[in-house]
């Protein structure tokens, strides 16, 4: 079906009214999980195929995560729907006030390819749960995953309801073309100011969740054991195809040495000696992917790793040390395995380089000292921050995730993914037995006096 049909279609189906009952909502949810764990086999087989993810990798960073978006709309949806009541000011007494959330209409959901089933199906539990239907478009970049979420829903789910729409850049081109009652999109800055100039024709309002290049601060009190392994695992899950993952570490001269050491060892109790026999490491996603990644190994020392296979796209976890700040490595989003790290002995001055670069999707402070986390998470922005941890802030459902500037904007997970899908209409309602005249023209009160009066009059 051409895709203006296939947006109307959703768009006629909404219109009908049919998806806001909370007993819907409630049915769609559970229908899709019940959909995951029937092509649990499939998905696990493609993203295998797709990105060398083993099944445990993909239940714990894929349908793990999305399961417990469901699970956690299941058991909050009906407060969430549940009007909110607001104060009134005293001009429009008596009178009572609130909130009620609404669902947008027709939402496009984006999805990206480094984690083609949560980066979808994640967004697509808010879309439901909120009230909207929905058209999703996967990433052509992980075509087997793409295909098994096709079917996925076009068996589960009514066409004017939620589709799913595959193909590459004329695809999206035509979607955008299209008005949609909200889009939501995870990506790169590049393809999200695209979208951006595409929602501003029709003014639909728009979630952005890129990337950008996430630094790791670790600073001369931190464990430095502790913070190798954290960063070593956030580094390179995924083969370091992660948004949040640790893009360049910064490590204070007195313990940059233990660090290092202490990396190399993770890697080797993570990995194994030869990481390419190693089933919880994956694979570059693609050849154009892999040789970006080749080119950055020039533009340092190779401390550790390395080692490449072109035709399994195979790069090993990778330390650069001796890199100049003007390298490509430090001035472009790494998105793979290959790991900077940087010594400094001026706290003061790390801050200031990294107050004039772009805004990264998360910030990583290893530190044992209170008044150092707080001076750096007050001087340095970021769209999310972890102290002694890395990727932590993203899992599970209680906090917001989202980008900043550079790094998008808009957040989800939990209650705040049900807002991201969600008009907060304000409801005012009046009584009809009581009319005060001074509301009206002609003025009743001198300016002096309205002045004082309205000190009260507004106050809610």
């Amino acid at each position: 079906m051409p895709v203006t049909a296939t947006v109307h279609r959703a768009r006629d189906f909404f219109a009908t009214g049919a998806t806001r009952p909370l007993a819907f909502r409630r049915e769609q949810l559970q229908k899709l999980s019940t959909a995951l764990q029937q092509y649990e086999p499939v998905i696990l087989a493609a993203l295998q195929a797709d990105l060398g993810k083993s099944p445990y990798q993909a239940l714990a960073t894929e349908l793990g995560l999305v399961h417990a978006e469901i699970n956690h709309a299941l058991r909050h949806l009906a407060r969430w729907v549940a009007p909110s009541k607001r104060r009134t000011p005293w001009f429009v007494a008596p009178a009572c006030g609130w909130v009620q959330p609404e669902p947008f209409g027709v939402a496009l959901i984006v999805g990206t390819w480094n984690y083609p089933v949560q980066l979808l199906l994640s967004p697509l539990v808010s879309a439901i749960a909120a009230g909207n239907t929905a058209i999703l478009k996967p990433s052509e970049l992980a075509p087997r995953t793409a295909e098994v979420l096709t079917a996925l829903v076009t068996e589960f789910f009514s066409p004017e309801y939620i589709t799913a729409v595959n193909g590459g850049s004329e695809i999206a081109e035509a979607l955008l073309q299209e008005k949609f009652g909200k889009i939501f999109f995870t990506g790169s800055a590049r393809v999200g100011r695209i979208l951006m100039a595409a929602a501003a024709r029709h003014l639909t309002p728009l979630t952005l969740e890129l990337g950008g290049k996430c630094p790791a601060i670790v600073c001369a009190d931190a464990k430095v054991e502790l913070a190798a392994r954290r960063i070593v695992w956030g580094k390179f899950l995924n083969a370091g195809q992660t948004c949040v993952a640790p893009d360049h570490v910064r490590v204070h001269r007195n313990v940059r040495e233990p660090f290092l050491l202490a990396m190399k060892q993770a890697l080797l109790e993570f990995y194994g000696p030869d990481p390419r026999r190693s089933s919880d490491y994956g694979r570059i996603v693609n050849q154009k992917h892999f040789n970006r990644q080749l080119n950055y190994l020039g533009d340092g020392k190779i401390f550790h790793g390395g080692e490449s296979h072109a035709q399994e796209l195979y790069l090993a976890p990778t330390i650069l040390t001796a890199v100049p700040p003007d390298a490509a490595v430090m001035q472009e989003e790494i998105f793979g395995p290959v790991l900077p790290v940087l010594e400094f002995d001026d706290l003061t001055k790390t801050i200031a380089e990294l107050q004039v670069a772009p805004t990264p999707l998360a910030l990583y402070l290893f530190t044992e000292n209170r008044t150092l986390e707080n001076k750096i998470i007050s001087e340095v922005r970021s769209g999310g921050v972890c102290v002694n941890d890395v990727i932590a802030h993203m899992i599970g459902t209680g906090l917001p995730f989202g980008g900043l500037g550079e790094s998008g904007f808009g957040s989800y997970h939990g209650r705040a993914g049900f807002d991201a899908f969600s008009h907060q209409r304000a409801v005012l309602r009046r009584t009809t037995w009581l009319d005060l005249p001074f509301r009206y023209p002609p003025a009743r009160l001198a300016y002096t006096s309205l002045k004082r009066a309205l000190k009260f009059l507004l106050r809610g």
